[in-house]
């Protein structure tokens, strides 16, 4: 299985120009979240817990950002909760409301990305490894981490096979 530096590198050889990483700061969070509130019907109350498909995906890809490493992935799994959360309260919604957060939040999402990939000028990374859609997310957590100047080893190792370059770089790191 391919490793936390194999996977990120690959999704960061896609993520060249910073404004295209910016966007991603923006629009993969609302992109998890509407998933996750899309997902959060059917479902029901069991425990004081919400349980709905959106807790078996979360729950899938927390054991696999946990697999690939243990501090990105407690960071991933505290949001995937947050998401969880704000989802099942938007489940017991009217449709309306429900319906409304989630393709909402979907489409405007999605409309940031394909801006930021018109500056990058290169398709998403899922369009040649369906993989992305469960990295970008993780990407996402890694570049901020970097840009707070921690996880310096992760940084260097993703940039040594992605390539250093970045352009139109306001977000350049030492």
């Amino acid at each position: 299985m391919k490793t936390l530096v194999d996977h990120l590198s690959q999704y960061a050889a896609y993520h060249r120009d910073s404004r295209n990483i910016v966007t991603h700061f923006f629009g993969i969070p609302m992109i998890v979240l509407a998933v996750t509130i899309l997902l959060s019907r059917p479902g029901i109350s069991a425990y004081s817990l919400w349980l709905a498909p959106a807790t078996l995906v979360a729950g899938a890809s927390m054991l696999f950002y946990l697999r690939l490493d243990r501090r990105l992935g407690i960071l991933m799994s505290a949001l995937l909760l947050l998401c969880l959360w704000v989802g099942a309260a938007l489940a017991r919604q009217s449709t309306g409301t429900w319906l409304g957060w989630g393709v909402g939040l979907f489409v405007v999402g999605w409309i940031i990305q394909f801006v930021g990939h018109y500056y990058e000028g290169r398709k998403p990374a899922f369009i040649d490894d369906v993989s992305g859609l469960i990295i970008g997310p993780l990407f996402v957590v890694a570049e901020m981490a970097f840009l707070l100047g921690l996880c310096k080893p992760l940084q260097h190792a993703i940039e040594a096979r992605a390539g250093t370059v970045r352009r139109n770089s306001s977000l350049r790191r030492a």
